[in-house]
């Protein structure tokens, strides 16, 4: 009998090189698309499709939305936007699998084994659901408390090597590494790979406007604490404008920033949308005051966002073309997801999991 408690100290480890290098990784639709999602997640998926070396697998996680109470019709209009603001981003469906994930049931079939495996002492650490929750976790759903094994099976369908994360995403994808080499170790396979983080970039995390200590976040009921990727360039600029700094000018070296939250994020920013070092900033820009820095970053955000603005507004005027695209790239996820869960049924043990729809194995099994 397999240990309950946790891992051996011996789990079975893949070597990864067996694998195809595959990309997984998803945002839940929820509220509107902001600088941060784009910055922390949209521009670095971008690149990882771009540079090539990898299959990209990128999902809108409306499973995981629901976690919380959606209003239907603000989900569905959530999604199509969210799928927007990937392909205005430079996503493209021909090149990248690109889908919402209730459309593969893979994904929910894969958490229920992943349920079986992961341990209630491993889920009571992780610190997002106490933040989510907060004082009333007995009225949260079982859902909220649950959706890390349903994270580990989003990225575990593709056999995902690497998941691009941020620095608040990081222990979901240990514990998903702790699920598969206990998946491995307790069925004396070497099925799943563990999978690799991908951390880097100058705005991993981008900060809010008007506090430089939290997060960039769409559920900020002040709308100028964010640049939403709906705003116009008169919206961008007044916002960039507005940003709370310190009356202090732009220190000479990177490590001025250190105790200055604001003028640490506006740096950030202009580096990752510039696609440079923050000691690159500094070497143009310090000294200057904000006065002066704030222009010239205004004027970069809306060089590069707006084109993404007018073409998520293009987009979203054909829903049904947005419905076919993502019809379309679930159908190829299921190709990838499909043979991975029956080869799983099989390891634990179902019987009739042969006669699966797209039952064929992975070509390395």
């Amino acid at each position: 009998m397999p240990d309950t408690t946790s891992l051996q100290d011996d789990p079975i480890q893949p070597d990864l090189s067996r694998f195809t290098r595959r990309v997984f990784s998803g945002i839940q639709p929820t509220g509107h698309l902001h600088l941060g999602n784009y910055l922390g997640a949209m521009k670095r998926f971008v690149d990882m499709q771009n540079a090539g070396g990898f299959e990209t697998v990128y999902c809108m996680v409306d499973l995981h939305a629901i976690t919380v109470w959606q209003q239907p019709e603000e989900l569905r209009r959530a999604t199509r936007e969210l799928a927007a603001g990937f392909i205005a981003s430079g996503i493209d469906p021909a090149r990248s699998i690109l889908f919402n994930q209730s459309q593969v049931p893979e994904h929910a079939q894969l958490a229920w084994i992943f349920n079986c495996v992961a341990r209630m002492g491993w889920m009571k650490r992780m610190t997002q659901f106490k933040d989510k929750a907060g004082k009333h976790a007995e009225q949260a759903s079982l859902g909220l408390f649950a959706y890390p094994a349903l994270m580990a099976a989003d990225i575990l369908a593709y056999h995902a090597t690497h998941v691009p994360v941020g620095e608040d995403q990081k222990q979901h994808l240990e514990l998903t590494r702790d699920i598969a080499a206990k998946f491995n170790h307790d069925y004396g396979v070497d099925f799943f790979p563990l999978t690799e983080p991908v951390i880097e970039g100058a705005a991993t995390r981008v900060m809010s406007l008007r506090d430089g200590a939290k997060k960039m976040s769409k559920s900020d009921p002040s709308d100028m604490t964010r640049i939403n990727l709906t705003d116009d360039a008169d919206a961008i600029a007044q916002k960039i404008r507005k940003a709370r700094t310190d009356p202090e000018p732009l220190p000479g070296t990177p490590e001025g920033l250190e105790e200055r939250a604001e003028a640490r994020n506006l740096v950030n920013i202009y580096a990752a949308l510039a696609d440079v070092s923050v000691a690159d900033v500094i070497a143009e820009h310090g000294g200057k005051p904000f006065s002066e820095f704030k222009p010239a970053l205004a004027d970069l955000a809306v060089a590069h966002l707006s084109p993404i603005s007018g073409e998520m507004s293009r987009l979203m005027q054909d829903p049904a073309e947005i419905d076919r695209l993502l019809a379309g790239g679930a159908a190829r996820a299921r190709e990838l997801a499909a043979p991975i869960l029956r080869r799983t049924y099989e390891i634990v043990g179902m019987v009739g999991a042969d006669r699966m729809v797209g039952a064929d194995k992975p070509e390395w099994v």
